[in-house]
């Protein structure tokens, strides 16, 4: 029976993840993300075969808070071991700058570079790449990886989205208006324990 068609059609679909980005739109909703249930979603809304998930972040430096970075690096553990997140994470730069003023310290932990490094690397990996950002700096991505015949969503919210990266893929959805259940818990201030 020579050419036989594959009842099912194998999707490979990656997913790059800009916690910063992630981070602005769960402040807005007051809420987290479950990632475990949001892998899921982005399982079945895609009707993925194989699903693999890149998760970019900086964190503080040891000894530049007054609180434990403790359960920051537990939670990192959690995605890569326990949902198999391949987690990319660097240290916040902290650059003093020095004024009239006075001397004042900013943190930069921009992950764009390590992300557009993966998701072209990776390319021959997936049909769809879904792309968690609003930064309008991904749009010569995108088009690169639409001309080289992927599929590119974007995720993010309305008030973090550039309108470039919103109208620059196949397809835009807003986080904050996913469905409920994805939202595990109350964003909890800290101090307000």
């Amino acid at each position: 029976m020579g050419d036989m068609k594959k009842l099912t059609e194998e999707i490979r679909v990656h997913v790059f993840i800009d916690a910063s980005n992630l981070w602005q739109a769960q402040k807005a909703k007051g809420s987290m993300f479950d990632y475990e249930k949001l892998k899921a979603f982005l399982k079945n809304k895609f009707t993925a075969s194989e699903l693999k998930v890149f998760y970019y972040t900086a964190y503080p430096a040891e000894g530049t808070r007054d609180y434990s970075l403790d359960g920051k690096h537990k939670f990192f553990t959690y995605l890569k071991k326990g949902l198999g997140f391949d987690v990319k994470k660097k240290e916040l730069k902290r650059i003093t700058t020095h004024s009239d003023a006075g001397d004042s310290i900013q943190e930069k932990g921009n992950m764009d570079v390590e992300m557009t490094i993966d998701v072209i690397h990776n390319a021959s990996k997936y049909d769809i790449a879904v792309l968690f950002s609003g930064d309008s700096d991904f749009l010569a991505l995108v088009t690169y990886l639409k001309n080289i015949g992927k599929k590119v969503y974007i995720f993010s919210s309305k008030n973090n989205v550039s309108q470039e990266l919103r109208t620059g893929g196949d397809g835009y959805f807003d986080v904050l208006n996913l469905e409920e259940d994805i939202w595990r818990r109350e964003l909890k201030h800290r101090g307000s324990k």
